[in-house]
């Protein structure tokens, strides 16, 4: 079975990839989201090139074969386009065995937590967000949340001065002792400022710190990570298998939360997941938006022997992100606290038809 047409269709925050194999065969997957017509032009360059024509069940050989082939791209947007192949691939195996990815990987579909992931900083006032948070439990029943301190790469910089050191107590009263709380640093403090933050974070029985420093600086988020008794996590951005080994053999972090579509699918974000199950750490991945990305996150999770609590879950929708506005046809849902693993063959999601319509057509395709 042969992969003989591979087809993108995006626009600038999100594309779709479907698979077509000299069988007639068809799978569906998605490129990374974010400048996603930048992605697909990689695709189609970089990514096609090598897939036509080749295996379309060895998944992992395409995926391993690729970056090889273009070892002078080691770069992000490589990634991000190797994803649309390797989750359309999957999606394909899953119509034609007829069964989840889930089940593909081992996993059984079933309720899985999810936390409550505010996307908002400078949109939202720590009083606005302390209000929204137990809105949001009641409604669907959350039970744990994750909220933004600092500043975007902020250099020791607050959003404004006082926000965090007001968001914090502000949203712990607000939802009570019981509730899990996380939140994200987005790269903003010197390893001494992060410290500062952490142990208010503590006081204030936060157990979870992401990406407290420049991702890129490890030493500094090491050194934060030694300092502190809560959870310091991070790897979202992180898409090189050796800076991952480096990271989990060097406990950079205490959890890993590698993002599927940014790490370049789901067989490479397995090799991840399998580091640090070797290390004796647990994996809550990065998905922070209601594209795909959430759906493929919940498969891998479904099926990991080391995977965390929860799942990341935008509660964002489609007025902070309108590009996520018609993208599916059966979005998810959450209940409870907890979002069903589709059960359908493959991913068990169905774009919705009027937006692959409107969106940027490109194919590759080979005579076979």
């Amino acid at each position: 079975m042969k992969i003989q047409r591979l087809e993108t269709f995006s626009n600038r925050y999100v594309g779709f990839v479907r698979v077509t194999t000299d069988e007639g065969r068809q799978g569906w997957g998605q490129l990374s989201p974010y400048n996603a017509d930048i992605t697909a032009q990689v695709f189609h360059r970089q990514v096609a090139p090598y897939a036509l024509g080749a295996d379309a069940s060895d998944i992992e050989a395409l995926v391993t074969l690729i970056p090889e082939r273009e070892h002078k791209f080691p770069c992000s947007y490589l990634f991000r386009a190797i994803t649309g192949l390797d989750t359309a691939l999957w999606d394909l195996r899953g119509q034609i065995e007829q069964k989840s990815v889930c089940a593909l990987l081992g996993g059984t579909p079933r309720p899985f937590p999810v936390y409550a992931s505010s996307m908002k900083r400078g949109e939202i006032t720590p009083e606005e967000e302390a209000d929204r948070l137990p809105r949001l439990r009641d409604a669907h029943g959350f039970s744990a949340f994750k909220f933004r301190v600092g500043k975007e790469c902020g250099h020791d910089e607050d959003e404004w001065p006082g926000r965090t050191d007001a968001i914090v107590p502000m949203v712990r009263k607000a939802l009570g002792d019981e509730a899990r709380l996380l939140v994200d640093g987005n790269s903003a403090y010197s390893p001494k400022k992060a410290i500062e933050v952490g142990q208010m974070l503590q006081d204030n029985g936060i157990i979870h710190f992401e990406e407290p420093c420049p991702y890129w600086q490890h030493h500094w988020t090491r050194e934060v990570r030694d300092a502190l008794d809560l959870d310091v996590t991070g790897g979202e951005q992180d898409c090189d298998l050796t800076i991952w080994r480096y990271m989990i053999e060097n406990r950079v972090v205490d959890v890993v939360q590698p993002d599927v579509c940014y790490i370049g699918g789901v067989v490479r974000m397995l090799k991840v997941a399998d580091m640090a199950k070797d290390a004796g750490m647990l994996v809550t991945p990065h998905s922070a938006n209601q594209s795909m990305v959430t759906a493929f996150t919940l498969h891998v999770m479904g099926a990991l022997e080391n995977a965390g609590p929860y799942v990341e879950y935008s509660i964002e929708g489609e007025d902070y992100y309108p590009w996520e506005r018609g993208l599916l046809r059966n979005p998810l849902v959450v209940r409870d606290g907890a979002v069903q693993i589709p059960e359908g063959p493959g991913w068990g999601m169905e774009i919705e038809p009027s937006w692959l319509d409107k969106a940027d057509y490109k194919v590759s395709e080979v005579a076979l």
